[in-house]
């Protein structure tokens, strides 16, 4: 065989089987621009978004809390409310479906820079709510989306106004900015959609950062425990101060009450001797004016001054005595004759008194 009529069967041969698939990957539609651009900005996997059904048989039964927003010949016409509901099969067209729940959509892990230039990641938790579902469908393309870059924006933002010490302390005060932030948009207006609230989960950062963070609160605990220590000593040692002044006070009182109530004793028994003395003395007194009485007083007299002079002579003592010591009836004369002058005298002052 001629090698150019092979060379020509060969290439028919590789041309007939390459033609077919080349007329099969032509032969696909294109996409509309509407459907381009919508796949476009939907191309991001969202598990929030719902799927819309297809309206094969006109019959749909929504659920409670979606919406489904349908288009006749890509015009909207109406949204699906929850129950049973009727469409025109293969022209009507279910373009969009939402959920109306409050719905939880993580905040990815964001850097953002603190006002002492103190790079940290962080993330959060965004709780939003579809409140008008044609505004979700036709006032942004993917709002989900729209109001996740939004919040991260938001925080990034509101990060970059305090300190790393207040990201840990003001948490709360943060999320309000926050969320305060997000809502100072038009979501409802535009978006048709409404934040709830945010939360921060997590707040990184560096390691270097986190060494010394640690560092300080070790020496903040430190700090603590010494000023714990030393107040400690310090109330130590006023209570054992004050129990001691308690304690000398105490005895001081305890001191003052025994020295009183020994003074009173003492006094008591001064004016109880004295009162004694008074009454044996007045008793005395009616008993020599009485019948017999200076005698038997002149007895008793002399009996003592006897009884005193041999006491004096129990001791080995030099004493001075009259001469007449050993004659008893001239000791007992001169013991009577001081009597009486004392009678006398007592008598005259008495005499004296009552004139």
């Amino acid at each position: 065989m001629n090698p150019l009529k092979q060379i020509s069967l060969n290439n028919i041969k590789s041309l007939s089987l390459v033609e077919p698939l080349k007329l099969i990957n032509l032969s696909k539609p294109k996409p509309s621009i509407t459907q381009q651009v919508r796949n476009l900005g939907t191309s991001r996997r969202d598990p929030h978004k719902v799927k819309p059904p297809r309206n094969l048989l006109g019959i749909h039964f929504v659920p409670q809390k979606r919406a489904y927003v349908v288009e006749r010949f890509g015009k909207f016409i109406q949204i699906l409310q929850p129950g049973l509901n009727f469409l025109i099969p293969l022209i009507d067209k279910i373009a969009y479906a939402h959920s109306l729940k409050e719905q939880a959509i993580p905040i990815s892990d964001q850097t953002a820079t603190t006002v002492d230039n103190v790079p940290i990641v962080i993330d959060g938790m965004l709780y939003i709510k579809i409140i008008d579902p044609f505004l979700a469908s036709y006032g942004i393309e993917n709002p989900i989306f729209a109001v996740t870059q939004l919040a991260q924006t938001t925080m990034r933002s509101e990060l970059g106004k305090i300190t790393l010490d207040k990201t840990f302390e003001e948490r709360d005060r943060l999320n309000k900015n926050i969320l305060g932030a997000i809502n100072n948009h038009p979501l409802k207006t535009d978006w048709g959609l409404e934040c709830l609230r945010y939360e921060i989960k997590d707040v990184t950062p560096p390691n270097g950062v986190k060494v010394a963070m640690q560092l300080q609160a070790e020496a903040e605990r430190r700090k603590r425990a010494q000023i714990l220590e030393a107040e400690g000593l310090r109330e130590s040692s006023t209570n054992v101060a004050h129990g001691k002044r308690s304690a000398v006070i105490l005895e001081s009182e305890g001191a003052k009450i025994n020295q009183v109530n020994r003074a009173r004793g003492e006094a008591e028994a001064i004016l109880a001797a004295a009162n004694a003395t008074a009454k044996g003395i007045l008793e005395v007194s009616k008993a020599i004016t009485g019948k017999c009485g200076v005698e038997a007083s002149s007895l008793r007299i002399a009996e003592q001054y006897i009884e005193a002079y041999s006491e004096i002579a129990k001791e080995s003592t030099t004493t001075l005595v009259p001469s007449k010591v050993g004659d008893p009836a001239a000791m007992v004369a001169q013991a009577l004759t001081i009597y009486k002058s004392l009678n006398g005298s007592t008598g005259s002052k008495i005499m004296t008194a009552a004139q």
